[in-house]
């Protein structure tokens, strides 16, 4: 199962308010989710709670293979959450390196 961190609209119109959910990459936009991890006021009128996350479960949902979207990873690096070092891959040498 493809997990996905996205964000989930909740807020009436023309008053956007999301929630920073867990869910599977299959599922509709507000769809069934898995948890949620926090939420996105883009109209908040106090800077500091425009956005709140729970960064030890971001960081968890992260290490084991969640994939966030372009926003949810703006958010995150806003508050600091640790993403996981990838791994690096080795060069393939040039002469082929075969059996002889």
């Amino acid at each position: 199962m493809a997990v996905k961190m996205r964000l989930m609209r909740i807020g009436r119109r023309n008053r956007p308010f999301y929630r920073i959910a867990v869910m599977d990459a299959r599922t509709k936009r507000s769809g069934k989710t898995i948890e949620v991890i926090g939420y996105y006021d883009p109209l908040a009128k106090d800077p500091s709670k425009t956005t709140v996350v729970k960064k030890d479960r971001a960081e968890y949902w992260l290490k084991v293979g969640a994939v966030p979207t372009e926003t949810v990873i703006s958010i995150l690096r806003k508050h600091d959450v640790a993403f996981p070092v990838k791994a690096k891959r080795r060069k393939r040498s040039k002469s082929g390196g075969g059996p002889s």
